[in-house]
């Protein structure tokens, strides 16, 4: 499962799109989701231009970075949120990655109650659509009010279409839905196929996510679900820290030193 091995930059938020590639590389990533949340984490938006766009690329290559997906994080249920992952999906094309992650909410303090599933399936047709022209796959993300389970997206995935998959976040669903991981997990597994791999500290609800390895989570145990499903997707690394964040880039790049040493010695055995 090394291969599979990836870094998400959202790990460097507040840092450079330059930071994440360097100090991930240095770590031994040779894969990364980028980050294109606007007004939060914006590594890459579909707005750069045609040489921010070639900046990028020239970065990733030099660093010997394979980007494998683009996480664009947008509210599905607004016009703004749906043309924003619309274009992001041009994003994926241009990177020459397979997957478009979002959540159905707002990326951050996501509140809203989506009482109508027929809309929010209508507000995902195009998207679908275009994830079918582009041959891209529609992760969505175990995150938020309303899908913070693995049972539950894999209840709306199965309404849709097979272009639409799951996003794992192994946190997330301590903190949106007050549940461990573990049993969601094995349950919702055949339609997994992106994995944010992050670890926890303090109570389900506390926003603390450290380092791989410095939580709770039982790693070998998701491993072993994962393994046992044939899983094949990519393992992205995120890094959280807590509410006031990590004191400097030195803190961000031994967290991650630390997180692909850690699972490099899991994979080991």
């Amino acid at each position: 499962m090394l291969q599979q091995l990836t870094i998400n930059s959202n790990t460097y938020h507040g840092f450079s799109l330059e930071d994440a590639v360097v100090g991930a590389r240095k770590a031994g990533f040779t894969q990364i989701e980028l980050a294109a949340v606007k007004d939060h984490t914006a590594h890459v938006l579909p707005d750069m231009s045609r040489k921010q766009l070639e900046e990028i690329k020239f970065l990733l290559k030099t660093n010997g970075m394979t980007c494998v997906g683009i996480g664009a994080h947008s509210n599905v249920m607004t016009e703004e949120g749906r043309e924003n992952l619309i274009r992001s999906i041009d994003l994926a094309v241009e990177l020459d990655c397979k997957y478009i992650i979002t959540a159905t909410g707002d990326a951050h303090n996501d509140t809203d109650k989506i009482e109508d599933e027929e809309a929010l399936a209508k507000n995902l047709e195009p998207l679908i659509e275009k994830c079918e022209k582009r041959n891209k796959m529609l992760l969505l993300e175990t995150h938020g009010n309303n899908y913070a389970t693995g049972g539950s997206l894999k209840k709306l995935a199965q309404k849709l279409n097979n272009r639409v998959k799951i996003n794992y976040d192994t946190a997330n669903v301590l903190f949106y839905a007050d549940i461990l991981p573990y049993e969601d997990l094995e349950a919702s597994v055949d339609y997994v196929e992106f994995i944010h791999l992050k670890d926890k500290l303090g109570s389900y609800q506390e926003w603390n996510f450290p380092a791989i390895g410095d939580g709770f989570l039982d790693f070998p145990r998701l491993f072993r679900t994962l393994r046992q499903a044939n899983y094949q997707g990519p393992i992205s690394v995120e890094i959280e820290f807590t509410p006031s964040g990590p004191k400097d880039l030195d803190e961000v790049n031994e967290s991650v030193i630390k997180s692909f040493n850690y699972l490099s010695n899991i994979f080991k055995k």
